[in-house]
């Protein structure tokens, strides 16, 4: 046995003895050369990124002080600041709604097993990573210089964005279905859009619409800051609460967004049980 060495005991046995493990093998060097790779560039982002314990330390006081200031909430623009959230909503729904309907060919495109051609395939891969690599808050910025201020801006920069995340995670859904059935359809002579609706769609619509809700339930979360570039909803009454020193109002606002949110993933949830 190779690697393996012999020793004999007292009364004649002979029993094998596993060899001592070497750290400075080629397959130890390896690993202690990743952790100093992994180490040093750690050591990079904290060096960029100014991380600042005592900082940190020093502000926690700031903290706190407003954290008294801001209790009870300022409820006195309380009807302005729940029509400012539905507006969230609302911008987050359409933006994604819209993002499902344009992701729906794409995800067909981007997905190899379904479209193997490669002047097709790869153009519509560097387009999903496009639109995921901008975000919505940038892109809500482009469009407000576009379109003027207000939630429609908001609603096509989720649009926008959210479309290059559910056609990826969708064609990757698409990827792993089990080629089997895809064959034994098109065996019959079906064509493409058969073979996707009849073999592929009732596999992976489980997969898409759970999909779906996330990117949704990620929207609403995400979009309340798009008011900070004059996009809509919430976010613009939150900066100006916290530009003006105003605690109590942030409470409010935070308090409405917390609400807000955990409806929405109640929600959710429902939907998937009934759906899924």
């Amino acid at each position: 046995m190779s690697g393996v060495t012999r020793d004999v005991t007292d009364d004649g046995q002979t029993r094998y003895v596993e060899p001592a493990t070497r750290w400075l093998d080629s397959g130890g060097l390896r690993f202690i050369g990743m952790l100093l790779l992994i180490a040093g560039f750690y050591a990079v982002c904290l060096h960029y990124a100014e991380i600042d314990l005592a900082r940190l330390w020093r502000g926690l006081p700031k903290f706190a002080r407003w954290a008294a200031q801001a209790w009870p909430p300022n409820l006195a623009e309380f009807d302005i600041l729940l029509f400012r959230a539905a507006q969230t909503v609302a911008m987050a729904t359409i933006g994604s709604t819209l993002a499902v309907l344009v992701a729906a060919p794409l995800c067909l495109a981007a997905a190899r097993n379904v479209t193997p051609e490669s002047l097709l395939y790869y153009p519509a891969r560097w387009l999903l990573n496009f639109l995921r690599g901008i975000d919505s808050f940038v892109f809500a910025l482009l469009f407000v210089a576009a379109v003027g201020l207000g939630p429609f801006a908001g609603v096509l920069g989720i649009a926008l964005h959210s479309t290059g995340s559910v056609a990826k995670l969708w064609s990757e859904a698409i990827e792993t279905v089990e080629p089997g059935p895809l064959e034994a359809v098109a065996m019959t002579g079906a064509g493409r859009l058969k073979i996707v609706f009849y073999a592929l769609l009732p596999d992976v619509l489980p997969a898409l619409l759970s999909t779906s809700l996330y990117i949704w339930e990620f929207n609403i979360r995400s979009s309340t800051v798009l008011g900070l570039v004059g996009a809509g909803g919430i976010g613009q009454d939150l900066k100006n609460a916290v530009d003006l020193l105003d605690f109590p109002s942030v409470a409010t606002i935070i308090l409405i967004i917390l609400g807000m949110v955990t409806a929405v993933d109640q929600l959710s949830a429902w939907l998937r049980r009934r759906l899924i």
